[in-house]
C-alpha cells in the first residue's frame, strides 16, 4: 500500500498536466472502468485540485462516450458525488 501511495502521489504531482487535469483524467478512467472506490476518491481529490462542477461534468459526458450505456450510470454517481462534497464545503 505504502508503494501505490507513493505511485499515485508522483502520478498526480505537476508536470506537463497539472495535478487538476491527472485528477480528471483518473476520474474518466475510474468511471469507464467502474470502480465505485475509485470515483469517489478522484471525485473528492478533483475537487481538492481546483476542478469545477462543470468540469467534472465534462469529464464525465467524456467518459460515457468511450465507456458506453454502463459508463453513464458511474456517472451520474461521480455527479451525485460531487454534489455530496459541496454540501460538506469541499
Amino acid at each position: 500500500m505504502q508503494g501505490f501511495a507513493e505511485l499515485h502521489k508522483a502520478s498526480i504531482a505537476p508536470g506537463a498536466l497539472d495535478s487538476k487535469t491527472k485528477e480528471l483524467i483518473a476520474l474518466g478512467i475510474a468511471i469507464t472502468v467502474r470502480c465505485d472506490g475509485c470515483i469517489t476518491f478522484h471525485v473528492h481529490d478533483a475537487l481538492q485540485a481546483g476542478a469545477s462542477k462543470e468540469e467534472i461534468a465534462e469529464t464525465v459526458s467524456v467518459a460515457m462516450l468511450m465507456g458506453g450505456g454502463p459508463s453513464m450510470v458511474y456517472g451520474i454517481e461521480a455527479m451525485q458525488a460531487v454534489s455530496q462534497y459541496q454540501e460538506q464545503g469541499i
